[in-house]
Formats: structure tokens, C-alpha cells, sequence
């Protein structure tokens, strides 16, 4: 009985959901979180909207926000109903660590999909600085506090024996790290996003930078410690005087969506990015990641059941409960029927 109550209280909150997105004229329209305009969840999430407008018939607004954790928030507070996060921001958020300590679990999102790799990237104009451990005593940018940027660079840091008080740490959006590091107010900044990510492709253009490697027994041991990351390499030529293959981590840049969206709304939404994925990737170089494999690859915290049948579809279950041991299967009796990129201004991962 009180299984039969929730679901009904579920599919009156769908509706009221859904109605409430509904425009004047009877669009639908969905808000979606992304990042700072100088990183890479701006420019995509303004194509994926593109996208979402054109091939699931929903218009769909991309707007600037402070990134991750501000994306999960915004889905919680009802606001929005789409955004990018980290996929270890991710994992914060549904356990309530890190991050999302002090304000605790939130289980008000679902996974729509992993979209591409993340990249750790550690940057400086010093050509002293060779290593992670030369940044002991230096002025570092390493994100805004408590965000998937922050605790990044907290784990690097950590491997390599290094603790906030060993740096003159600063707390700066991707752009700003740009223009201190520019003006010569820090000597080394993090970023986390899809490379080439826009404000270290300028510094490169106009006055070059180092890109550090994150490798070796420091990479192995953030591995060990921390199983949301992967290895990754920057190859050479990703930005202007990179002439060698860059070693380091990812984690992987997710989209989630509001647990109260119905389900055939998230199953077109899901099908307008990975079934034009070649127009996509015509539009940003990010879309060239796509695939249903990455996208079902996110393990821990449970699949919206719309994106869910449409990887099922393509022979791939992923988990749709809290629990993970429901999923739904390829040949399911539930009936899922088969944008302009709007933006504002904010910051990023």
C-alpha cells in the first residue's frame, strides 16, 4: 500500500512538474545549469540545448551558474531541470560528503548520462615549476571553496604530501585564474574541464604557459585513494606550445536532471544528444566523446528511468533505484513514448 501511495504521489508531482514548465504558448521548457563562460560546460550545454530544441521539441535554456554543486542545488530548490556536474561532485552529493557535508544527502536528481572526460589540469607560467611538489610555497588558484575544482586539487595535493598551508591557496573562477595568473598574482592554477578548455587556450595564445603532469606513483596513489578518477593524457598540440603528450586524471563531466521529470520527456531529451551526436560534435569537439557506452558508465547513484530505457534500447542496463538492484531491462512493458540556447552569466565546475 504505502509503495502504491508514493508512486501515485509521484506521478501528481510529474504533472504539476511538468505543467509548470509549460510556456504561454504550451512549450515545454526545461532550465539548464552548466558552468562558467570561460570553461567548456557553457559552450556545450549551450549546443546540447541547440540540440534538445530541435530533436526532442522542448526548449531548453542554458545558463551560466557556479557550476556543479550549484546544479545539484538548483535541481533540489525546483529551479532548474538539467545540469552539468562532476561525476565525483556527483557522488558527494548523493552520500552527502565533502561538499555536500554540512547540507547533507540529496537524492532529488538522477543520472541522464556521462558525456565526456573532465581533465585535471594543473597550469603556470613559471617555468621553475616542474611538479605538483614544487607548488609548496606558491600562490595557487584551486577553484571556488567546496567545489568539484577545490576538492580536485585537495586530492592531488594530498598525494603529494602537500596541505592547504603549504600554498598560498586562492579561490578563483577559471577566467579570473586566467587574468591573476596574466598579471602575475598566482603562480599556478587547477581547472578542471574538457581540454582544450577556453581560458587556458587564450594564456597559451598570448603569453604560454606549462602544463604539469600529474603521473607516476603521485597519479597511482590518487587512483588507489580515490576510485572516481581515471588516468588521462593531454595529447600533444591541445594547446599552443604543447609539444608533448601531457600525463594526468579525469573525472567525468555528467548530466543530471530532476527526479520528478516524466519519464518520456528525459527519454527524448536523452535521444536528442546521443542519436546526433554527429551534428553535435560539428558544434563542439566535446560531442566527438559521445557514446550510450560513457554515458551508462556513471556506477553509485541511479539512472533516471526515461534515459534508463533509452540505454536499454541499446542493449546497456544501468541501475534506476536508490537501492541499485532495480534497472530498466530492453523489451520493459513500460510505455515511454519515443532550443535555442538561451544563456546568463555565473562560474564553473
Amino acid at each position: 500500500m504505502n509503495k502504491l501511495i508514493r508512486r501515485i504521489a509521484g506521478v501528481m508531482m510529474a504533472a504539476v512538474t511538468a505543467l509548470s514548465l509549460a510556456g504561454c504558448s504550451g512549450e515545454q521548457r526545461i532550465m539548464f545549469g552548466t558552468g562558467g563562460t570561460a570553461g567548456t560546460y557553457y559552450a556545450y550545454g549551450g549546443v546540447l540545448a541547440q540540440a534538445m530544441r530541435n530533436y526532442a521539441g522542448i526548449r531548453v535554456t542554458a545558463v551560466s551558474t557556479g557550476g556543479s554543486k550549484a546544479n545539484i542545488q538548483t535541481i533540489q530548490d525546483g529551479d532548474f531541470q538539467l545540469g552539468f556536474t562532476q561525476s565525483d561532485v556527483l557522488d558527494y552529493a548523493w552520500d552527502g560528503t565533502r561538499s555536500f557535508e554540512k547540507d547533507g544527502p540529496t537524492h532529488d536528481f538522477r543520472v541522464l548520462g556521462a558525456l565526456y572526460d573532465e581533465t585535471v589540469q594543473l597550469f603556470t607560467m613559471d617555468p621553475d615549476i616542474k611538479s605538483v611538489y614544487d607548488l609548496q610555497g606558491k600562490s595557487v588558484s584551486i577553484g571556488a571553496a567546496g567545489s568539484g575544482v577545490y576538492f580536485n586539487a585537495l586530492d592531488v595535493l594530498n598525494a603529494a604530501g602537500l596541505s592547504i598551508s603549504d600554498i598560498t591557496p586562492q579561490y578563483e573562477s577559471f577566467e579570473d585564474s586566467k587574468e591573476s595568473m596574466k598579471d602575475g598574482k598566482i603562480d599556478a592554477a587547477f581547472i578542471v574541464a574538457g581540454a582544450p578548455t577556453t581560458a587556458i587556450t587564450e594564456l597559451a595564445t598570448t603569453n604560454g604557459v606549462y602544463l604539469i603532469n600529474i603521473d607516476g606513483d603521485l597519479r597511482d596513489k590518487i587512483l588507489q585513494e580515490c576510485p572516481y578518477y581515471k588516468a588521462k593524457t593531454i595529447p600533444a598540440g591541445t594547446y599552443t606550445g604543447q609539444d608533448d603528450d601531457v600525463e594526468t586524471i579525469t573525472v567525468e563531466a555528467t548530466v543530471v536532471v530532476d527526479d520528478k521529470l516524466d519519464n518520456d520527456t528525459v527519454y527524448r531529451l536523452t535521444s536528442a544528444i546521443f542519436d546526433h551526436s554527429d551534428e553535435i560534435s560539428k558544434e563542439n569537439a566535446k560531442g566527438e566523446e559521445l557514446s550510450v557506452e560513457k554515458a551508462a558508465d556513471i556506477k553509485g547513484v541511479p539512472y533516471h528511468a526515461g534515459a534508463a530505457k533509452y540505454y536499454a534500447e541499446h542493449g546497456i542496463t544501468v541501475s534506476t533505484d536508490e537501492s541499485g538492484d532495480e534497472s530498466v531491462q530492453s523489451g520493459s512493458s513500460e510505455q515511454i513514448g519515443g532550443s535555442s540556447a538561451d544563456s546568463a552569466t555565473g562560474t564553473e565546475n
